[in-house]
């Protein structure tokens, strides 16, 4: 019985002209393609191509060969190609998320999931304040701290690990402080809150017997706001200390727009780290399944890249 994966290399060969244009097309060995057609012609006990330094022509047996079998090969191979599109994940993903994502979530991870997935396309819903997910039509969430009360399907990315920071200008004028409580000296910026409380919750280093230092800082706090992105701003504008998800902070601090302040203390809560919801109940849409598995493999390897995290 003929191969009709040698059918195939031999139909390339005739249409490229030459073994190294169709072994470039295939990508593949030269002398493997020709070894190929050689076992071809001796299983049909014929000369199929005529071949010289210069030429390469079909014999009568290759021509009626490639007549015959050129058109129905094409026919089997554009059926593998639909069925291995159909088989691709598709559709449109809908996410939700707080409104500082793209402060975390990178436009070239976009780009290779795109280039990944070419038949799926994602929706992004970027909001603050909590969104009803089933009248949204919502596939996933990202947020930090999720209610799991809800009965939906959560997986946790990583700790909303917090490290406090400043501009350099800030501390230009501001000598960064060197104690905890040298903080309340300073302008600091907060989240704010119905509580409106003027301290932060640390943790420090380890003590001797193993267990982290975790005291809270009352601090005076010159500016509030309920958005972090904003908060991140003022931060870099040089208003004061904040306190910073390091997956925000980070790359401010690379590129030098801010300087982390105390870097033995920060906060690491495990319980309201950032998070996937799904609201689809098992199976999962293919097209929701990998597009969370690419996040959560592009946000491992940022979290994995952090320095220094306080969650350690």
């Amino acid at each position: 019985m003929l191969d009709l994966n040698d059918l195939a290399m031999f139909v390339q060969v005739v249409r490229a002209g030459s073994f190294s244009e169709a072994a470039r097309r295939m990508r593949m060995p030269a002398n493997t393609l020709s070894r190929r057609i050689d076992q071809l012609e001796g299983q049909l006990g014929t000369r199929l191509l005529h071949r010289s330094t210069r030429k390469l022509a079909l014999s009568t047996e290759g021509q009626v060969l490639f007549e015959r079998y050129a058109p129905a090969l094409d026919q089997i191979f554009e059926l593998q190609r639909s069925h291995e599109d159909a088989q691709a994940p598709s559709g449109t993903v809908r996410v939700t998320a707080m409104a500082g994502l793209f402060e975390i979530l990178q436009m070239d991870w976009l780009v290779e999931f795109y280039a990944r997935y070419p038949h799926i396309s994602v929706e992004f819903l970027l909001d603050d304040t909590p969104t009803d997910l089933i009248a949204e039509r919502i596939d996933l969430a990202l947020r930090m701290g999720i209610d799991t009360s809800s009965g939906f399907k959560v997986r946790r990315l990583g700790p909303n690990a917090m490290i406090l920071a400043a501009s350099p200008g800030y501390l230009a004028r501001r000598p960064a402080p060197d104690t905890l409580r040298e903080l309340a000296g300073h302008d600091c910026l907060t989240i704010a809150s119905r509580q409106g409380r003027n301290a932060w919750r640390l943790q420090g280093p380890r003590g001797n017997r193993g267990d982290r230092g975790d005291q809270e800082v009352a601090i005076n706090s010159r500016f509030a706001v309920n958005d972090m992105r904003v908060l991140a701003q003022a931060c870099v504008a040089g208003l004061g200390i904040a306190l910073l998800p390091q997956l925000m902070a980070q790359p401010l601090i690379e590129q030098g727009q801010l300087v982390q302040v105390l870097p033995a203390w920060g906060r690491a809560n495990t319980e309201l780290g950032l998070q996937l919801v799904y609201t689809s109940r098992p199976p999962i849409p293919p097209a929701v399944a990998v597009f969370a598995e690419f996040l959560t493999e592009k946000m491992d390897e940022a979290m994995a890249g952090l320095s220094r995290g306080p969650a350690r």
